[in-house]
């Protein structure tokens, strides 16, 4: 990994989920790690562990996508600059569960300076030094969400669709320069916040340490990977076999039956 890509990876969203699970995979592998979340004292925490058990360099830094100027700030302009950080996960994301209607436009604003422009500006600063290099690796974490309308996850499921289409145009255009780039576009993954937004556990359903080993091995094949048999499957027949009004209300129903429809 770190000829492949560079002595340091960088977790945006890495304090817990899928975020901790990239974190500890990257550290297992010999990376120096940079995490970055908005829990200051939970992303310390899980720093300190991460030096215990890998003896990696960790440097956490507290920091929110969810403001819209947040790479302007000295932290995480100084990170753009580092020609050690060859690999980078963009795993942070907000989704507001409920009807549309219902759901404030602060939280909907939100979904989209996080998931989009969040996603962009970091991609915007660091891919840039990894062209440069000739080498370097950027994961941008989907969903199966994102494939078609997701009734109860709207602008989730549209912010999640933008990120694997921004994903597969930066894939073509910085893999001449020896770029890595891939969407993850995972489905239901058991982690604390899936935990807790939902009354169900979807078919399908994986630890998160399946989904970065699946994407680990997919990157520099492919401009998407979607983990999991079951979610290949699905994502394909709801995708290419079904009409996109029949994979709408597929969509509805599962979200429905998770409580995510539920009039607030």
């Amino acid at each position: 990994m770190r000829d492949r890509f560079g002595p340091t990876a960088l977790v945006v969203g890495g304090s817990e989920g899928l975020g901790a699970a990239w974190a500890e995979s990257l550290a297992s592998s010999g990376l120096d790690l940079v995490l970055v979340a908005r829990r200051a004292d939970v992303l310390g925490a899980f720093a300190d562990q991460l030096r215990r058990r890998h003896g990696v360099s960790v440097d956490a830094i507290a920091g929110d996508l969810r403001e819209p100027d947040w790479l302007e700030d000295d932290t995480p302009s100084s990170l753009a600059s580092r020609s050690d950080i060859g690999f980078v996960v963009v795993n942070a994301a907000s989704s507001p569960a409920g009807p549309f209607v219902s759901t404030s436009l602060d939280a909907l604003e939100e979904t989209v300076h996080v998931n989009c422009l969040g996603a962009l500006r970091v991609a915007r600063a660091l891919l840039p030094g990894m062209v440069e290099r000739g080498k370097g690796g950027l994961v941008l974490m989907s969903s199966l969400a994102g494939m078609q309308g997701s009734p109860g996850l709207v602008a989730y499921s549209a912010t999640k669709s933008y990120l694997r289409v921004l994903a597969e145009g930066l894939w073509h255009e910085v893999r001449p320069a020896g770029v890595e780039v891939i969407a993850c576009v995972a489905g239901a993954v058991a982690t604390p916040g899936y935990a807790t937004s939902t009354s169900s556990r979807a078919p399908g359903t994986m630890a998160p340490e399946a989904v970065v080993k699946a994407t680990l091995a997919a990157i520099g094949r492919t401009p998407v990977v979607v983990p999991g048999k079951f979610n290949y499957v699905a994502s394909t027949v709801m995708s290419r076999a079904m009409p996109r009004r029949v994979a709408i209300e597929i969509m509805a129903r599962a979200n429905k039956a998770a409580g995510l429809l539920q009039q607030g």
